[in-house]
């Protein structure tokens, strides 16, 4: 096949023989596979193959992105989070699994004895992706943390005073682990 042609998800590239699976291939009993749409482009030095997609596929978390999710659950020493964006791509829904964990050792600097004080159902986070592999996610810098939040109790926004927040409607006075852009909307 020759360099630059264009291909779509299942078309034959080339075989283990020739050249070693990149970016955008499969290999399946010896043959290589397309895998998204896009022209095929070969490495010579590297005997690799692969394809370059000419369509704007949803972005995919990479260790060091900054993402924004909402605590889904907390189970002990652990606050699940379903996540929704990464910066610098917030046009686009995130690709695959959006399943994402903060373990209590990696919500801030100092000690943390109970994860319900720092993260409540339904709060909006912003975490740095730390593994891949596992999702796992950080909230130790201080520009990470919680976004938004609602009062446990009668389900209002949290309004930030001093370094705790209130509650406007029944004044319930709640924690967490505030992003330094609590409150401002800014991602």
């Amino acid at each position: 096949m020759p360099e630059g042609e264009f291909v779509i998800p299942g078309d034959m590239i080339g075989t283990s023989e020739e050249f070693i699976p990149g970016k955008g291939t499969y290999e399946d009993k010896g043959n290589i596979y397309a895998v998204t749409t896009g022209r095929v482009v070969y490495n010579k030095k590297e005997r690799s193959v692969s394809v370059e997609p000419v369509t704007n596929t949803p972005p995919t978390p990479r260790e060091g992105d900054i993402v924004i999710g909402r605590v889904t659950d907390i189970k002990g020493s652990v606050a699940l989070v379903e996540l929704s964006r990464i910066k610098g791509h917030l046009d686009r829904e995130i690709a695959g699994n959006t399943q994402a964990a903060i373990h209590i050792s990696n919500v801030k600097d100092s000690y943390v004895q109970d994860l319900s004080r720092e993260f409540g159902y339904q709060d909006i986070v912003k975490a740095k992706v730390i593994d891949t592999k596992n999702m796992r996610l950080s909230t130790v810098d201080k520009n990470l943390g919680v976004l938004t939040s609602q009062c446990q109790r009668c389900r209002v926004t949290l309004v930030l005073e001093g370094n705790r927040l209130k509650c406007p409607k029944c004044e319930k006075r709640e924690t967490r682990k505030l992003s330094s852009d609590y409150g401002k909307g800014i991602i």
